[in-house]
């Protein structure tokens, strides 16, 4: 979904559509938003294939070398994201509470993704692996989104601003509550397998 829809919104900027109040922001300042989307389609993409066990064994150093891009692509993804919430105006239906929301998660994205790398840096594959998944959670966050905004809509309507940034953050939960369960239930799993 964050694909589908950076690829709208990019075709959107260099296609000449007509400026809305909805879309004003992005052409006013079309930068953050460009290497958002370049940089959330390189991380989303290229970054599942890093969760393929049989990818990382049987090519390691395929592995490391895609580790090297996305590590800042989900840096550049991460901070684009937080710097549009601070320097873009509210949106319809945004609010304080959901910059603050996008505060959170932008900044746990990249404080994940740090940890990620230094753990690896470590030595500390568990680590290494647990922080990546959590980063990846968060940074697929918006598709997510498209789960918890679109039922509530066609039942209820357009949300309000406090629905909007409730929904929106249950989105990034959603995702981290399964990233928690992945990282927690592997160690359990291979324990199992060890003493059978």
């Amino acid at each position: 979904m964050p694909v589908i829809a950076g690829a709208a919104r990019l075709s959107e900027l260099t296609g000449g559509a007509e400026i809305t109040p909805e879309n004003a922001r992005f052409f006013a300042a079309p930068v953050p938003v460009v290497l958002h989307i370049v940089s959330v389609s390189v991380y989303s993409v290229l970054g599942a294939f890093q969760f393929a066990s049989r990818f990382r064994r049987r090519r390691p150093g395929r592995h490391r070398a895609a580790g090297r891009v996305l590590v800042p692509s989900g840096l550049l993804a991460a901070l684009t994201g937080l710097w549009m919430t601070v320097s873009y105006p509210h949106p319809a239906g945004g609010s304080d509470l959901l910059s603050g929301v996008r505060l959170v998660a932008g900044t746990a994205m990249a404080l994940s993704i740090v940890l990620g790398f230094a753990a690896i840096r470590r030595r500390d594959v568990a680590g290494h692996r647990a922080w990546m998944i959590r980063g990846y959670a968060i940074g697929l966050g918006a598709g997510t989104q498209v789960l918890t905004l679109l039922p509530w809509s066609l039942v209820f309507g357009t949300p309000g601003e406090v629905a909007t940034a409730l929904l929106m953050a249950a989105g990034w939960v959603i995702n981290v509550v399964v990233a928690e369960w992945a990282v927690r239930r592997r160690p359990a799993a291979r324990r199992g397998r060890l003493s059978s």
